[in-house]
């Protein structure tokens, strides 16, 4: 069995896919298997597909889902996933040549693994910039949460992770009508839990597409009221920091709002804080409904 799982969720993504299969080409280390979650695609992707497993050598796994967003890309990925180790890449993104490599070496110089659910590497644009910041030399493991909020280490970062550990932990919830979960909330859990090996090794290079504004976060607010909620309560119970806290519930009462479901808003949370703060969450459901009619 190959030591790592490369998946790629994608959607109407045929044009951008040939650069991270050339990417997996050439590859120093053939260690891994490609899967590929296609979140119901109308494009060629599955004939592209197809052409690629008859020329490749290596391992392309293809599976088809109807359209859920990626959080459930993600956990189709994870539930199929057979190799120890796995990692995302994205359909817009590539890997440096040596990056399974790397990963695979430096994972097998590990003694005693059971406290430790994976890497953390960088992430360079298409002109080799490293993404953010590099991560302070003298830190070998922790958390994500820790690189950003205690070691003040900025930008995207590559995880790759222990496919045991991350089964260990609830799938991500898919709400009715909605695409969308933050995936970080895995992330966070596993933290609590989990030492991450901290590498400043490049494993990916990304082109961020359109989509990531301001005002598409808010529609996506508006869009998945559900997912965000849910990504808000376990912040609140796995966060720290008071100023965190607040904007979490904050949150949390405009998701609610943006459900029709108020009772969200109290439910597995401190619900005296919830009402105390219940009026700021209203202001700033206002505020984003001004901003997306605006837009």
């Amino acid at each position: 069995m190959k030591s790592i799982t490369v998946f790629t969720p994608t959607f109407n993504r045929a044009h951008l896919l040939p650069r991270l299969y050339e990417s997996l080409k050439n590859q120093t280390s053939k260690d891994f298997v490609w899967m590929i979650i296609d979140d119901g695609s109308v494009d060629d992707t599955k004939s592209l597909i197809a052409q690629w497993r008859e020329e490749a050598d290596f391992e392309i796994q293809y599976h088809y889902k109807e359209n859920g967003g990626m959080h459930t890309a993600h956990n189709l990925a994870y539930s199929l996933t057979e190799t120890e180790l796995n990692v995302c890449i994205d359909s817009d993104d590539a890997m440096t040549k040596d990056a399974i490599e790397l990963i695979v070496k430096l994972w097998e110089s590990i003694d005693n693994k059971s406290n430790v659910a994976g890497i953390i590497g960088l992430d360079v644009d298409r002109e080799g910039k490293i993404i953010g910041t590099k991560i302070p030399e003298h830190l070998e493991k922790g958390s994500l949460h820790d690189l950003y909020h205690l070691h003040n280490v900025k930008g995207d970062k590559k995880l790759v992770l222990r496919t045991d550990v991350v089964r260990s932990y609830p799938p991500y919830p898919e709400y009715e009508g909605e695409k969308l979960v933050p995936l970080g909330i895995l992330y966070l859990m596993i933290g609590k839990d989990y030492n991450l090996l901290y590498a400043n090794d490049v494993y990916c290079i990304v082109e961020y597409q359109d989509g990531g504004s301001t005002n598409s976060i808010l529609k996506q607010y508006k869009q998945s009221p559900r997912g965000f909620a849910y990504s808000r309560k376990l912040q609140i119970k796995h966060g720290d920091g008071i100023s965190n806290e607040i904007k979490n519930y904050v949150h949390l009462i405009s998701s609610s709002i943006f459900a029709k479901d108020i009772p969200l808003a109290f439910k597995g949370v401190n619900p005296l804080k919830s009402l105390f703060i219940y009026p700021f969450g209203i202001l700033l459901h206002i505020y984003i409904l001004l901003k997306i009619k605006s837009s």
